[in-house]
């Protein structure tokens, strides 16, 4: 199948690629791990074991159960739920039988969850602990949703059935498999438009991000993961992926909690975990609090991304361990990587599997050194936007995918990031992404502004925050705190500003836009 027949509208897709000697899927990883590790630990939840063996079994059952409620290959289903095992079992039963799974951002609102649910038309939604009627409520809305499984219900109640129902003990073994070309997940992604995009990821795309990971990293069997971040984030489900291949543990935390990732990383002699600012400074001040010393010698590994500063606490603090710098997005997962102390600053050469590319504007390669738009060509390239041709074929322009951002090469083949192209401004407040566009249209719906920019600023607890510059309207009046809150009762509260400033007028550019670039030298700060 055609990497252009992934984008087509849905139903999704006409013609089913049936598996073949040369292909290798998500479940065969399953069952491969079944047969080489049946009784080691695959995944802890909650004091929950379930080994390799279990896990293929499980996988089976509940694909099985899809598959007799009418989940069909090319069906999607939605996830609006906290980490848990179900959540990964859920993902393995869906690859077995074609099901497209759309991981939903547990943090934001209802109108953006009822957005995604629209975007993607899934059949079926399920929920975590917490998230029941914020699933109800958003699903009521669309109307492919037909049925509402909760991980956490023991019996029904209303239309929501428990999750466990799916769990079929005959019939599995009739269920057919789909290739590795199959389209496996719908992750949305901030818009610069103010709207999510959908990146549509194969299962081979997922096993490309395992395989690169794994080589980045030096994982094998004997490593485990402590999953810290959600599993809606392709960073928390890129890291699952990567540890199950090689026949590692994953350990599943519902929720970060500083001193329950110490104490798991003792108990179950963790090795490495993703961290975006604050979480590594977070459990830094846990270590150097106490009460007692955790034994954290079996941690080898951090990744992500930090400031200079709370890595050298870090280094301090578990000398035995490694931070490894990580570049990558939804759309190409990872681009590249390296140990920190390799170079400080780059962020590393190209992964195992990715080939990188800096073009200026037009399409034409920069000089060694130059600084032009990060290109890629890798197996694990998202396979195009739901149902977005234009953009999908504009993002994959001239033979490569355009990450929307800067970077230069050194002389050793080592990246270094230079920023986000003008069109795509990014703000990134603890690793999630918030466009600038979409928190301005909220804003601009407050009656009391008639202007406003919306920059990021370097955040000490966050690495960077949202910042809004205001013009109110004549007779306007909103404080800062006023306008804080209604953007978070409109959005996800990670996308309203930190600060608010009021000015009386913003630099604009000869068209008349207002011009970003001298907003951001005049407000380079939180005042």
């Amino acid at each position: 199948m055609s990497r252009a027949a992934h984008t087509i509208a849905p139903p999704y897709p006409q013609v089913i690629t049936p598996l073949d000697s040369c292909d290798f899927t998500i479940y065969d990883m399953i069952a491969r791990n079944a047969g080489l590790y049946p009784h080691k630990d695959a995944i802890v939840y909650d004091g929950r074991r379930t080994d390799f063996n279990t896990c293929k079994k499980l996988c089976d059952q509940y694909a099985a159960g899809l598959s007799g409620e009418g989940m069909a290959a090319g069906d999607r289903i939605a996830v609006l739920a906290g980490n848990c095992d179900d959540f990964l079992i859920l993902c393995g039963a869906a690859a077995k039988i074609g099901a497209i799974v759309v991981p939903i951002n547990w943090r934001l609102g209802e109108e953006e969850v009822e957005y995604i649910l629209k975007d993607s038309t899934p059949k079926f939604i399920v929920s975590g602990s917490g998230y029941g009627d914020l699933a109800r409520r958003a699903a009521s809305k669309v109307g492919s949703v037909q049925k509402h499984y909760s991980f956490q219900a023991d019996a029904e109640e209303g239309d929501c059935i428990p999750f466990r129902t799916l769990c079929r003990e005959e019939g599995y073994e009739d269920v057919a498999a789909v290739s590795g070309d199959h389209a496996y997940m719908i992750i949305h992604t901030a818009a610069v438009g103010g709207k999510p995009k959908g990146c549509l990821l194969s299962q081979g795309n997922m096993i490309a991000v395992g395989i690169q990971i794994a080589e980045l990293l030096k994982l094998d069997s004997q490593d485990c993961h402590v999953c810290i971040l959600p599993l809606f984030h392709i960073g928390g489900l890129a890291m699952t992926m990567a540890t199950m291949q090689q026949g590692g543990k994953n350990v599943i935390l519902e929720r970060f909690d500083p001193l329950l990732v110490l104490k798991l990383i003792e108990k179950e002699r963790g090795t490495f975990f993703v961290a975006f600012p604050p979480i590594l400074a977070s459990i830094l001040d846990a270590q150097e609090k106490g009460p007692d010393p955790f034994d954290a010698a079996s941690l080898r590994i951090v990744c992500g991304m930090d400031n200079p500063e709370t890595l050298e606490r870090f280094f301090k603090i578990n000398g035995q361990a490694a931070f490894y710098s990580l570049y990558g997005q939804t759309e190409a997962m990872p681009v590249s990587g390296c140990n920190y102390k390799e170079k400080p600053g780059s962020i590393g050469p190209p992964a195992i599997l990715t080939r990188v590319a800096l073009f200026e504007d037009l399409e034409q390669e920069v000089a060694p050194g130059a600084t032009g738009e990060i290109c890629v060509r890798s197996p694990a390239v998202f396979h195009g936007y739901w149902n977005r041709l234009e953009e999908t074929a504009h993002t994959f322009r001239n033979g490569w995918h355009h990450t929307g951002d800067l970077g230069r090469c050194d002389e050793d083949g080592f990246l270094w990031y230079a920023g986000r192209k003008p069109e795509k401004e990014l703000i990134k407040p603890g690793g999630e992404n918030v466009y600038p566009a979409e928190v301005e249209k909220v804003i601009l719906s407050h009656g009391a502004v008639g202007e406003v920019c919306v920059i990021g600023v370097p955040d000490p607890e966050w690495g960077e925050a949202v910042k809004a510059v205001c013009v109110l309207k004549k007779g306007g009046a909103v404080s800062a705190g006023e306008l804080i809150d209604f953007v978070a009762s409109k959005i996800a509260r990670y996308k309203k500003p930190k600060y608010v400033v009021f000015v009386e007028s913003l630099p604009k550019t000869a068209t008349g836009a207002v011009n970003r670039q001298e907003v951001k030298k005049a407000h380079p700060g939180t005042n």
